[in-house]
């Protein structure tokens, strides 16, 4: 009884609920501010009115994604009084603008020891073609290429936790992390024991953690407490109470970097679902991808221009972030890369284009979530079409309802495109991979969804004729062995006429989720 009122309280006093009914409140009060001015309801109608067909046409007109446009036109002209004011508070948002310049402002200069190595210039003169355009594009938005650097693919993620721990022991110089969601718990706790260690043997050890990401896992000021543990920590644009936009771009990034000499990066949170130590969607299937050698610059530039443009005090020292000691003798391409609200570049969604349209024999997907734009599910469809062999494998267990009901409403058309489509059945798959044609693979945060694709700081790894390009092709296969093929007929049992309505109306909101 007594854990039982424990955990009432504990839910009813939580951040989220007393977040989510300030918020709620806020609603309320404009929604009586409009109702107090009933009495002028004709005049204010009219104007409103005016206001939504002014808003619809900025939407038409703007440069947004089609997909975006019509997500947002239909409330707005619907619902012109309350739809008009979300869109206005709720828009494709920004950070604020001096958050944007100290950032813009780091990535310049971090620019300046971003390099792409004589080495795997050389090294790309004998790809094929494909692999060059694919290279020379990553490289133009600002991401070099490189090789000397040795990657393993680690799935699930608690062989990632146990590779990730051994390195964390051996730290000499600094340890920089970035997560998304950090949860307290055996993982967390055993990495902050090191983390701590480290931090009084001198180590420079620096954390960033999203505040809505972390909003039920970590106690409020978090930040705090590691701060008097002697490890820099920011909590990335914590969660207030407003109706705002700059809750919209969140760091969904995930970036271990150590000594600049070994780097993490994948779908594996800090959070024990993620390494099946909590059963939460049953099985939880993530990977990781462990990075040794001149690549890891890349991860330790990605983290020092975040950590730098929101300390507003301490900072990361760009020149001393390279590595120190031998260099690994690796031959294939390695080209991490990062993806930025704050530009109209959608690198992670170029990228998995490019991929898909270069396929020539296969190309199989891993993602949590499958809720994308007009384009992709295009490239996606002419692709299998024109004879490539086109998987993509989704979680059988969703971890949010809503999101799992938007991607089951895809299923009808991408089999009737000639797509297989699988549901992983032990429970739930985090992971985020494209592999394609033995060759090339995308290892790292991005999901098959708008918020992914546009509206998060997300990262990933780039992999050309590696060798674990052929270890997370092993694993995609077995996955699929796992899973269950989704056929027309048993799609028709998933869903029934119900669902398919709501769903049918979720999809046409799909984009502001």
């Amino acid at each position: 009884m007594r854990k039982a009122i424990k955990r009432f309280n504990e839910i009813v006093f939580s951040r989220t609920v007393i977040v989510g009914l300030l918020l709620l409140a806020q609603l309320a009060l404009i929604l009586l501010f409009i109702l107090r001015l009933s009495q002028y309801f004709a005049a204010l109608y009219g104007c409103f009115l005016l206001m939504s067909a002014l808003i619809a046409l900025h939407i038409i007109n703007s440069d947004i994604n089609p997909s975006y446009k019509m997500a947002w036109i239909i409330p707005v002209l619907i619902f012109p009084i309350l739809g008009g004011a979300l869109y206005v508070i709720f828009k494709n948002s920004h950070l604020s603008k001096k958050v944007l310049a100290r950032l813009q402002s780091e990535e310049k200069q971090a620019g300046l020891i971003s390099y792409h190595t004589d080495g795997a210039r050389t090294r790309l003169e004998k790809s094929t073609r494909d692999i060059q355009i694919q290279s020379r594009y990553i490289h133009n938005i600002g991401y070099p290429a490189f090789i000397n650097t040795k990657t393993q693919y680690l799935s699930p993620g608690e062989k990632m936790f146990e590779r990730m721990l051994d390195d964390l022991k051996n730290a000499e110089r600094y340890i920089y992390m970035e997560y998304f969601i950090i949860g307290e718990g055996k993982m967390w706790g055993d990495i902050l024991s090191v983390l701590e260690q480290k931090a009084a043997q001198g180590v420079d050890v620096k954390v960033i953690y999203d505040g809505f990401g972390c909003l039920n896992t970590l106690p409020n000021d978090y930040y705090k407490q590691l701060r008097q543990k002697g490890i820099g920590c920011i909590e990335f644009i914590p969660l207030v109470p407003l109706l705002t936009n700059l809750m919209n771009n969140r760091d969904h990034r995930k970036i271990t970097v150590i000594d600049g000499r070994v780097g993490y990066m994948g779908g594996v949170n800090i959070a024990d679902e993620y390494i099946n130590a909590e059963n939460r969607f049953g099985h939880w299937k993530d990977c990781g991808l462990r990075l040794e050698g001149e690549a890891v610059i890349s991860l330790a530039v990605m983290f020092s221009t975040m950590y730098n443009a929101l300390s507003q005090k301490e900072k990361c020292d760009i020149a001393k972030l390279r590595p120190q000691g031998d260099i690994c003798r690796c031959d294939g391409i390695v080209q991490p890369y990062s993806d930025t609200p704050l530009d109209k570049e959608q690198v992670g969604r170029g990228i998995y284009l490019g991929m898909i349209t270069r396929a020539k024999r296969y190309i199989y997907i891993c993602t949590p979530y499958f809720i994308v734009d007009n384009e992709i599910l295009t490239a996606l469809l002419l692709a299998a079409k024109s004879g490539v062999d086109v998987r993509i494998i989704t979680p059988f267990q969703g971890d949010k309802w809503y999101v799992h009901m938007t991607t089951r409403s895809y299923y009808r058309q991408l089999i009737d495109g000639g797509i297989k489509v699988y549901e992983y059945t032990p429970g739930f798959i985090h992971s985020k991979l494209l592999v394609c044609d033995d060759e090339t693979a995308s290892v790292g945060t991005v999901n098959l969804d708008y918020r992914s694709l546009y509206l998060h700081f997300e990262c990933g790894v780039w992999l050309a004729e590696c060798d674990s390009v052929a270890d997370i092709k092993s694993d995609i296969v077995d996955t699929m062995e796992k899973s269950e093929i989704i056929t027309d007929k048993s799609f028709q049992l998933k869903l029934s006429g119900l669902q398919r309505l709501i769903s049918a109306v979720i999809k046409v909101f799909a984009p502001l989720m």
